[in-house]
């Protein structure tokens, strides 16, 4: 029988655009992206810019607040040192003249009076010339003067007299309190003066005098004599005009370029004022203005230049690249038109391949769906197309192909599809056909007549007779799935093969003849499956089965199962069922199971594994277990615990023992009898587990309700372990939440040394792998045989010594 072409391939599915319009999209896009580009590339020289004018603003208000805060402090130090100076005066009079003053003790009241008016005005000298002080006055506790002044001097006094009464008033204020203080603690008249000397308190104060800014400072210079009843306080007050040399001396200090005093905010563009306030009531008293040293905008005017070049050089160099950029865009459009038309079309022919005709046919298929319209599917192959490659050579072989190419597309209508599959294989997809009575077999002669015709080949000097079959089906007549349909096709293309060659064959479903492959593995299964099951009875077979072709035999082979800890000792062993068939060699689970399903031999199939499997762990030893896979069909079955138990009971293996492997799809299926078949097995000691957990539809909640024993780590997860951190974070997450809820963990696909210390250290209880051992026959299990070995040697030992 010809081998068929696996049709399936033709179910390739590539997401590739159908359309033009869609590289016009693409392209359209392209222009958006290089617009966004040229945008943002405008935008990050502007911010460039813009973040320098920002820094240098930043600079220069940082500058400007850093130059009022020293004019400021300066101000205050001024303040205090007025304050500190004049009572440090104060001090040092009372210590050198009032003594000499007492010493008059004799003396009349207008001599006292001549003798402090003298010494006023010496105070009053010695202040403004030693001191630099601009007026000094010395007053009595009423304000009034105490000194030897002229005229003038006496008319200024009055004029500044109501501002200083404030001042003055808390100057006796302290007086007061300090002399309070003193007289509490009884002491002579010489530390009595003393203290209060200490105790001399000097005040000064910011304020406007004259309409100028001003300094003012008052202190008391003398005490009470033994003799005065009544003492009479003696204050000197002293004035200092800030706006003058002050002023002058503070633009020195602070680095401020041509201050000045004004006595409103009256700035020019390029200076700044700062406001003085008065001490005692905040009330501005004027401006102090000049012109500010601002070093980001002196740093910004000598960057600019550098700057704008820069800037001019950058949007130079990104007009180059967005030029370069969309030459580059262009290129790669041709290449991926390029791209697409080598995806899509056979190299050779320049037709259509298979993922092409895929597409088109799902479209056709799509269209056809609810519509009255027929088409038509057919494989057509070369009939002698390997004899010209062995005659001629391959180059030979490639002109007759693109020369049958050409021929047949000839025949073809401008709507039908004419696709290379591969090899001498191509695939024709005939759209509308309405009369497919008429049109179709004169499509198909006609390409079969002109496929008979000579190939002339290598420029004349060969010339090649090959032919062509055709085997076509009928859509939907056929059906409406395209791996059948094209499976039709095949068929009738091999039976126009068979049949001579040379000719075409419409699909009909006699063609079949029960030749379908799945239907003669599932007959074969059945026979093997009841010739097994005969055998495990140990019964003697019947005439009838013996009699039946052989198809092999039915085997379980296992694959241990090692403890995580150290020595990893075998813990029990998971049962896989092989089919040794006669003709195709050892298959695979995958390779009939689905057809166990499909034809309701899943059953016995799965009886037959879990007696044979629990006959075998009762030669194991005590400690092990052996798991067994369960199907869902027969988890759905009512009677399945006691099929179990059973099983258990033949051949002597504790329940605790034996292990069923689920998967979380025969756990959604059937809540309900699947529960009651799970609590009915976990009642006498059968342990459940969970197979390839987190690969499905994991539900934490099946873990409790129906007490999973046992959680077995798919393979995928720990085959991404050392290549990427999201199977270790998987299997960690496995691990703990098992560990909390007191389950075991198996991890499968263990097949490296780092694997098996990684899921040890992270807590897994058991392993799995080709690491350990690949699924082998009972009698190549060497560690439970070595196990049984010792055991039966111990049991011999007290005999031998007896």
């Amino acid at each position: 029988m010809r081998p068929r072409r696996g049709v399936q391939g033709l179910r390739l599915h590539i997401v590739l655009p159908s359309s033009s319009n869609t590289f016009q999209q693409s392209w359209i896009a392209s222009g958006r992206i290089l617009f966004l580009i040229a945008v943002s590339g405008l935008g990050a020289i502007g911010l460039v810019v813009l973040s320098a004018l920002w820094a240098g603003t930043e600079s220069d208000a940082a500058a400007l607040d850093r130059q009022r805060q020293l004019v400021n402090a300066r101000l205050r130090e001024q303040v205090d040192q007025v304050a500190h100076v004049i009572g440090q005066f104060g001090n040092g009079y009372l210590t050198r003249v009032y003594p000499a003053a007492r010493s008059t003790g004799g003396s009349s009241s207008s001599l006292d009076a001549v003798l402090t008016a003298a010494a006023g005005s010496a105070i009053s000298q010695t202040a403004m010339s030693a001191f630099g002080y601009d007026q000094a006055f010395v007053v009595d506790e009423k304000a009034q003067l105490l000194m030897l002044a002229d005229a003038q001097t006496e008319k200024r006094y009055r004029w500044m007299k109501p501002l200083f009464l404030p001042l003055l008033q808390d100057a006796r204020l302290g007086v007061r309190q300090a002399r309070a203080s003193s007289e509490r603690t009884p002491s002579s008249l010489e530390s009595r003066l003393a203290s209060a000397v200490r105790s001399n308190r000097a005040l000064a104060n910011l304020m406007r005098l004259e309409g100028r800014p001003t300094i003012v400072g008052v202190v008391a210079i003398n005490e009470a004599t033994e003799r005065q009843q009544q003492p009479m306080r003696q204050f000197l007050i002293v004035v200092r005009f800030i706006d003058g040399a002050a002023l002058d001396e503070l633009s020195r200090e602070q680095g401020l370029n041509g201050a000045r005093f004004a006595r409103t905010a009256d700035a020019d563009e390029n200076e700044v004022a700062f406001q003085i306030d008065a001490t005692a009531n905040g009330e501005p008293i004027g401006f102090i203005v000049w012109r500010p040293d601002l070093p980001g905008s002196r740093v910004i005017g000598r960057l600019m230049p550098a700057l704008s070049i820069a800037a001019l050089v950058i949007a130079i160099l990104f007009s180059v690249l967005l030029v370069r950029l969309r030459s580059s865009l262009g290129e790669l459009r041709r290449s991926e038109l390029h791209a697409r038309q080598l995806a899509l079309h056979d190299v050779l022919t320049d037709l259509p391949n298979r993922a092409l005709f895929a597409m088109r046919f799902d479209e056709c298929l799509a269209e056809t769906q609810n519509s009255t319209e027929r088409s038509a599917v057919a494989l057509l192959d070369l009939d002698r197309f390997k004899a010209v490659n062995d005659t001629f050579g391959h180059a030979a072989g490639d002109e007759l192909i693109r020369m049958a190419a050409e021929r047949i597309r000839s025949l073809l209508r401008p709507g039908d599809t004419l696709a290379r599959l591969g090899g001498d294989e191509f695939a024709l997809l005939l759209r509308d056909i309405k009369d497919h009575d008429h049109v179709l077999p004169a499509i198909c002669e006609a390409i079969v007549a002109e496929l008979g015709k000579p190939f002339p080949l290598l420029r004349g000097e060969a010339v090649a007779r090959v032919g062509g079959s055709i085997g076509v089906t009928v859509v939907p007549d056929a059906g409406r799935n395209a791996d059948d349909i094209m499976r039709y096709a095949d068929v009738a293309l091999y039976e126009a093969k068979m049949g001579g060659r040379g000719q075409w064959r419409l699909y009909s479903p006699s063609m079949d003849g029960g030749r379908n492959a799945r239907d003669i593995l599932k007959n074969e299964l059945r026979d093997v499956l009841a010739k097994s099951a005969a055998s495990s009875a140990d019964g003697p077979q019947s005439d009838l089965i013996a009699s039946r072709p052989d198809y092999g035999s039915l085997e379980v082979y296992y694959q241990t199962v090692h403890r995580a800890e150290a020595g990893c000792a075998a813990s029990g062993a998971e049962a896989l069922v092989r089919w040794r068939h006669s003709q195709r060699g050892l298959l695979t689970p995958a390779s009939f199971i689905p057809v166990a399903e499909e034809g309701g031999l899943i059953d016995a199939l799965g009886f037959w594994v879990l007696r044979e499997a629990c006959r075998a762990a009762c030669k194991w030893p005590e400690d092990t277990f052996v798991a067994v896979n369960v199907s869902p069909a027969q988890l759905r079955r009512p009677n399945f615990a006691e099929e179990v138990f059973a099983v258990l009971e033949e051949s002597g293996l504790q329940p605790s023992r034996l292990e069923l492997e689920l998967t979380e799809s025969s756990l959604i299926e059937d809540n309900s009898d699947v529960y009651t078949v799970l609590k009915s097995l976990r009642s006498r000691g059968v342990q459940v587990s969970l197979d390839d957990f987190g690969t499905g539809f994991s539900c934490l909640s099946h873990l409790v309700r129906f007490d999973i024993d046992r959680i077995k780590i798919d393979r995928s997860f720990v085959s991404q372990l050392g290549t990427k951190a999201n199977g270790a974070a998987i299997i960690g997450a496995i691990v703990a939440l098992s560990r909390n809820l007191g389950i075991s963990t198996t991890a499968e696909g263990v097949e490296t040394e780092y694997q098996r210390d990684f899921l040890a250290a992270l807590g897994c209880t058991d392993l799995q792998g080709y690491f350990f051992s690949k699924p082998v026959p009972l009698h190549e299990l060497d560690c439970f045989r070595k196990a049984e070995s010792a055991a039966g040697l111990l049991k011999i030992a007290p005999g031998a010594v007896a």
